[in-house]
Formats: C-alpha cells, structure tokens, sequence
C-alpha cells in the first residue's frame, strides 16, 4: 500500500504536472525551430508574441462571456482561441512587412535579424503591458478537474489523492492534435514541402520555382497558431502575466536546443525533457521517500535539489551542457 501511495505522490507532482509543462514547452519550441530552420535566425520576441496571442484571446474570451457564451465543462478560451490565433497571425506578418523584410532583402546575417527580434520582443511586451496590464489574470472557467484528489481517496482507499485538472488534460490532447496537424501539413500538403525544400536548400528551391515569399508568409502565420495555442494553454493552466512569457523564453529556446535547432521533432523532445527535469530537480522528494523507506531512514528536510525559485536555472545548465557537448541536439538539428 505504501508503494502504490509513493506512486500516486510521484504521479501527482511529477508525472501529471511534466507532462502538461511538456507539452506546452514543446509546442512553443515548434515555433522556434521553425523561424530557425527556414527564416535562419532565432526569434527572441517568441515569448512575447505568445504574450500577445494569449491577451488577445482573453480579450475575445471576455467578449465571449459578457454576451453568455459558454462552452460547457471547457474553457470558454478554446472558443476563442481562433480569434486570437488571427490577431496574432496580423501582427506578426506585419512585422515581417514592416521590419524583417528590409533586413532579409539585405541579405543581413542573422545575428543582425537576432537582435532586432530582441528590439521587437521590447515592443510587443511593451503593447501587452499597455492594454492588458501586469496583473495576474486567471481566465480559466468550466470545470476544474477531471478528478479530484478527495474523490480519488474515497474510489481507492489510498491515504494520497491524484488530481488530474481539466487544463492539463486539455494541453495534452491539444499538443497532440496540433503535433499531428503540423507534421501532416509539414510532410503530405505541398506547401508544407515547399517550406522543408526551402529550409534544406535556399537556392535549389528558388531554382524549382518555390515562391520565397510565400513559404515566409505561411511560416509566420504556423508560428503565430503554435505562440498563441502555447501560450493559452500555459495561461490556461497557471495564470496569464504579461512577463512570465518573457520568463518563458528561456525554457523554449533550451528545448529547441536540447532537442535539435531546426528539428521539429527535436523541439517536442527537448520541450519534455526540460520539464521533466526542471519539475524533479525542483520537486521536494520527502512524500515519496517517507513511502518507500524505512521508519529508521525517514528523512527530516525535503530531500529537494533546488527550490522552485531556481528552476529556470536547470532550463539553462541543461542547455549550457547540451551546447558544450552535443550542439546539434539530441536529433541531430542545426548547429548553433
């Protein structure tokens, strides 16, 4: 009984909450992968244009609510999220229009696009802060959890209760649909191999009459979809802070890297493996251990590794260590 107790604890604080971590992280490295493998630079304002995909849905999510509209058991916000997915797809691409553009038709090199992104990423969390403010803004509504952890003791009898809320199981399912969605586009439509073409060989896609603006055009509105989705699912499942997702930047860009910069499938990879590891090193292991050890060898502090408060430090020690020895990532992606 112990054992199946220590299970449930780890399943609880570990398993249950890596996952949803996971997969958020995971879809918003998707998008920096994808700005990486075909436009060649690394978005730094990724973590802000989340930033403006999420106030735009909570925005229209409040919209939705003041006129009564519900949806049930399930976050009003997944009504509107195609309206925020389209507010962002608008601002990004006339970003592009309006900044990036000059410096690729210069044929900058990409440090030069790396720090003007990080000029843009000053803006838009600037645009953010002005209309939405820098309040904690909880927008989660329907039910709150699948099951909850009193009603889990009462079905097994177990002294520990898992808790399973109706945001992470949401994440999970939705990462998979938008993974599955994105892959099918990315290898079956032929757009998707125009954009695969063009990031394996510029030239020899211009040659095969691959239309570059296009393939540009179509990569920042995935982006903007994969940033917005990313961002309402985090803010669905903590809260919604304008610079928490500027926090976040660091965590995405680590799993890109870990995972492989310019891999897709790399960036689903490393986004688990971050969170996996930031939520152990950063779980206090006493409730486990107090399980599976002997009465004699009970530990009397919280048998942690690091406090919460450190934990997009392991996002980075991780992503320093990666970079010193495998650079390309675990699947083999682009090297920085």
């Amino acid at each position: 009984m112990d054992f199946l107790n220590a299970i449930v604890a780890l399943t609880n604080f570990v398993i249950v909450p890596g996952l949803a971590y996971g997969a958020q992280l995971a879809i918003g490295a998707l998008g920096v992968t994808l700005i990486y493998g075909i436009l060649r630079f690394s978005n730094f304002a990724h973590g802000d244009t989340m930033a403006f995909g999420t106030m735009a849905t909570i925005l229209a999510t409040w919209g939705l609510q003041s006129m009564g509209v519900g949806f049930g058991p399930l976050p009003t916000a997944l009504l509107a999220l195609p309206i925020g997915i389209a507010a962002t797809g608008l601002l990004v691409l006339g970003t592009d229009r309006a900044v990036y553009k000059f410096y690729r038709d210069q044929k900058a090199k990409p440090v030069i696009l790396v720090i003007v992104s990080m000029g843009v990423m000053f803006i838009m969390n600037g645009i953010v802060r002005f209309i939405i403010g820098v309040r904690d803004i909880t927008f989660s509504d329907g039910e709150r959890f699948i099951i909850s952890a009193r009603d889990f003791k009462e079905m097994t009898g177990l002294k520990e209760g898992l808790a399973i809320k109706t945001t992470q199981a949401i994440t999970v399912v939705v990462a998979f649909v938008v993974v599955a969605i994105l892959f099918y586009f990315l290898n079956k439509t032929r757009t998707g191999k125009s954009m695969r073409a063009f990031s394996d060989n510029e030239d020899l896609a211009l040659l095969s009459g691959i239309n570059p603006e296009r393939v540009v055009k179509v990569t920042w509105l995935i982006v903007a979809a994969l940033a917005t989705v990313a961002g309402v699912l985090y803010g669905l499942d903590k809260s919604f802070k304008a610079f928490t997702y500027f926090q976040l930047l660091l965590p995405i860009f680590a799993s890109a890297v870990v995972g492989g910069l310019g891999s897709p499938l790399g960036a689903i990879g490393g986004g688990f493996v971050i969170a996996f590891s930031e939520v152990t090193i950063t779980y206090a292991w006493k409730k486990v251990a107090v399980y599976l050890l002997p009465e004699n060898l009970e530990p009397t502090g919280l048998v942690q590794f690091l406090s919460t408060d450190y934990k997009f430090a392991v996002s980075f020690a991780i992503l320093v260590i990666v970079l010193l020895i495998k650079p390309t990532g675990l699947f083999k992606g682009q090297s920085l």
